[in-house]
């Protein structure tokens, strides 16, 4: 019974992680369109405002490793948790731009905080046959995060003030994650601790044949300094280079970007009015969190390497696809802010950070789940289409003159509705509608797209992160790796419209099928199986392997 506790309390702990996570990631697309109205926000202001998340989380990858290493995975949980409430409370009183940024760099920090130390922690807490799904579970919590704050974006987008109520009710899954967490085992980085802990009933750490193994070749605590990472002791260095080529191959397969051409293959295939692409966006939201589901149940049986290389197989082939198919079917693209007040910039917008033009920036520190954070994750999607209804409706450099909230909501109703459909030549007249058959070729390929990396790469890498380091380094390592993750996606995002001028649309996306590839060959060579074997047994394996 008390196993059983343990695990249901993981599993809930692990799940509400996640959903946190993607939460706060998805909801300021619909915050913004109430906050530049309210805040009198310009196009560098809104960019500032999505960005402090970035920026936290950064902080957070840099010191968070210490935090988890030093005082444990489970007390860096319930510190994330104070921090993320006083974060939310902070967003929900704001009256000022000020405000606004410092409530969002806290909430950045704190989910980035959890997002390391919930994996770590629940893939020490259960069994060996159960850490793939339990952990794939935050990846999980993610999509089901971003589904929510796309509801809460729609039901509060008419109310007055609505966005506090968005930030707010992210108190509800905080708060419930710090109780769950309460009635947890504490779980000391030492595996002495562990194994007295597995032999006193308390966690069911490892099956029978896990603790065979261990007592046939005992365990012996170790100490690492963070230099360690980068040496031959232990097989160290290759642990890293596993770690670091996961996350950043996670990046350059293009998930960002990808995800980011959302909308504009919506339009281009006929979904024009803003309810009609709400429900597509949602649609591919539902995708992920299938995609997510099926990986979960699979992780345990299939194995991380061949979820991995076959995720990375299909995203190859999805985006070859959708750069072929813009050969024949070329989709346009607006670069700044007044642009996208153009006749025919709304149907071409890709809402990508470039670092002169701010509202391309604005959208850049949406990261993947990561794991986030990663995740994160895919969560970049969740973002893209009310923040490019915003760039499409209000962002030139100009902001909505002083008036009543009424009035301010009917200038963005009517631009929006505008930016979606009625303004400028109907969409018979860009160069991409005629080639229907191909733009849905395009639209499925993306799906699949979504669907493989909600399958691989989004929850595995996090998964296997949390497996291949030893426990006294682990946070730190893990926190290293997440550091490339965050910095990896800003720097795909900055550079990406930039290599298109260079080099054009199509050939950008068959460099993401190429980086695919590669992928695939770097996870055959490098990448160890670790499905059903105990923590223990995977550093031996690493440490006996050269």
């Amino acid at each position: 019974g008390r196993a059983l506790l343990v695990l249901l309390l993981s599993a809930t702990v692990s799940l509400l992680g996640g959903l946190i996570f993607g939460y706060e990631l998805g909801i300021i697309s619909g915050a913004l369109l109430q906050l530049q109205t309210d805040f009198q926000l310009s196009c560098f202001k809104q960019e500032v405002v999505v960005s402090a998340v970035l920026v936290g989380a950064l902080l957070a990858s840099l010191a968070g490793g210490i935090l988890i290493d030093c005082h444990g995975r489970r007390r860096a949980i319930l510190v994330s948790n104070l921090v993320l409430l006083v974060g939310s409370l902070i967003l929900t009183l704001a009256r000022s731009f000020t405000v606004l940024v410092i409530g969002r760099m806290t909430v950045g920090f704190a989910i980035s905080v959890s997002s390391m130390a919930c994996c770590i922690y629940v893939s020490e807490m259960v069994a060996a046959h159960q850490r793939g799904l339990l952990v794939s579970l935050y990846e999980a919590g993610i999509t089901v995060g971003i589904l929510l704050s796309y509801a809460l974006n729609y039901i509060f987008a008419d109310v007055d003030e609505g966005w506090r109520y968005m930030f707010g009710l992210a108190i509800a899954p905080t708060a419930m994650q710090f109780l769950s967490i309460l009635f947890l085992p504490v779980n000391p980085v030492k595996l002495s601790s562990w194994d007295s802990d597995c032999q006193k009933g308390l966690i069911p750490l490892q099956d029978t044949e896990g603790r065979a193994a261990a007592k046939r070749e005992p365990y012996q605590d170790k100490h690492y300094s963070f230099l360690d990472l980068f040496r031959t002791r232990d097989n160290m260095r290759r642990r890293t280079l596993v770690g670091l080529g996961l996350v950043l191959f996670q990046q350059f397969t293009g998930q960002p970007n990808v995800l980011g051409y959302a909308s504009k293959i919506f339009h281009s295939v006929g979904f024009q009015s803003n309810s009609s692409a709400i429900l597509a966006s949602v649609g591919l939201g539902a995708i992920k969190v299938v995609a997510t589901l099926v990986a979960m149940a699979l992780a345990d049986k299939a194995g991380r390497r061949v979820l991995l290389m076959a995720g990375c197989v299909v995203m190859a082939i999805s985006v070859t696809t959708i750069g072929l198919s813009s050969r024949m079917a070329p989709l346009a693209m607006a670069r700044d802010c007044t642009a996208a007040t153009g006749p025919n910039a709304s149907h071409g917008l890709s809402q990508h950070p470039l670092t002169p033009l701010p509202p391309q920036a604005a959208v850049s520190p949406i990261p993947p789940a990561s794991g986030a954070v990663r995740s994160q994750a895919g969560p970049a999607f969740a973002a893209t289409r009310n923040l490019t209804k915003v760039f499409a409706s209000t962002q030139s450099k100009e902001v909505v003159p002083n008036s009543s909230l009424s009035q301010k909501r009917d200038l963005v109703g009517e631009s929006r509705k505008g930016a979606l459909g009625s303004t400028g030549p109907p969409l018979s007249a860009a160069p991409w509608a005629q080639h229907t058959v191909l733009n849905w070729i395009t639209l499925l390929s993306m799906m699949a797209f979504v669907s493989a990396f909600s399958v691989g790469f989004g929850p595995m890498t996090w998964l296997v992160l949390s497996e291949i380091y030893p426990a006294g380094i682990r946070g730190r390592a893990f926190a290293f790796c997440n550091s490339f993750n965050w910095a990896a996606n800003l720097l795909i995002s900055l550079s990406f419209l930039d290599l298109i001028d260079a080099i054009g649309f199509s050939w950008m996306f068959l460099l993401y099928g190429l980086m695919g590839v590669m992928a695939v060959i770097f996870i055959y060579l490098f990448v160890p199986e670790t499905k059903g074997q105990s923590l223990e047994e995977i550093d031996q394996q690493f440490s006996r392997k050269r």
